[in-house]
């Protein structure tokens, strides 16, 4: 018998995720109706094997996380848009959660719980809990907002949280690839913050990175998660280091060509 299809469209944007796309499309493709993909001119496999399982794939050059984001969902056509990264898999709990919140529709959107998968294990404290508002109705006008690399996903209307199941986040492949990203996206956060006028401080510089670790390790009892949970705290630290250290850069070379 064939399963029913959810008025739902999927929303992604990808580059150069041959190894994760297949997972998480064939996660959703049971369930939902479209699957849209805003690519930014992959050099792998990305588009055929999206293709090659349905989805409708638009090459589109690279305009920033929030812009990139906002174009895949303004190609949806369905009531419902589910808008998930390529290295995320919605596991069998959250399918049936999604399912009757869609068929339910008392809210306009619902926040999901990110567990993420970092040196091999899924980790329970560090990153936890990790609510983020994937599921909406395209009736309350949803829009990426925030700043580069953290996009935010907005709507007008009424929100909850599916509370079972996890969008299972399968974020870097190592070490290397870890601090590659850490350091490219606190590059980014830097020069949004530049846009958006924040000044660079001393005071930042050296607190900011402190109370990063502080709160991932004790706080968020990131310790519990082993030494996993010690590198993460210690790459959330470097991590907010380098933005602060990156937005002095800007800065400092902005005052100096006047």
């Amino acid at each position: 018998m064939k399963e029913e299809k959810l008025p739902v469209s999927a929303a992604l944007i990808s580059f150069n995720e041959e190894k994760n796309i297949e997972r998480t499309l064939n996660a959703v493709l049971p369930f939902v109706s479209e699957v849209i993909i805003v690519d930014s001119h992959s050099t792998d496999r990305t588009a055929e094997i999206a293709r090659g399982l349905g989805a409708q794939v638009y090459d589109e050059d690279w305009k920033g996380h929030i812009a990139q984001k906002n174009s895949a969902l303004e190609k949806c056509t369905k009531p419902w848009v589910l808008c998930l990264d390529c290295d995320e898999v919605v596991d069998g709990s959250l399918r049936k959660e999604i399912e009757n919140a869609v068929r339910s529709g008392a809210l306009d959107g619902y926040s999901v719980n990110r567990m993420t998968h970092y040196m091999g294990r899924f980790l329970k404290h560090s990153w936890q809990p990790d609510w983020k508002l994937r599921l909406v109705k395209r009736s309350a006008e949803p829009v990426w907002a925030g700043y580069d690399p953290h996009d935010v996903l907005t709507i007008k209307g009424r929100t909850g949280r599916l509370k079972n199941g996890y969008l299972l986040h399968y974020s870097y492949k190592d070490t290397f690839d870890h601090y590659q990203r850490l350091v490219k996206y606190s590059k980014i956060a830097a020069e949004s913050y530049n846009k958006n006028g924040k000044r660079f401080s001393y005071l930042d510089l050296f607190t900011k990175p402190l109370f990063a670790f502080v709160k991932k390790y004790f706080i968020k009892a990131g310790f519990r998660d082993g030494f996993a949970g010690f590198a993460v705290a210690v790459s959330s630290s470097i991590y907010v280091y380098l933005k602060y250290l990156f937005l002095k850069e800007i800065q400092d070379g902005k005052n100096k060509n006047g």
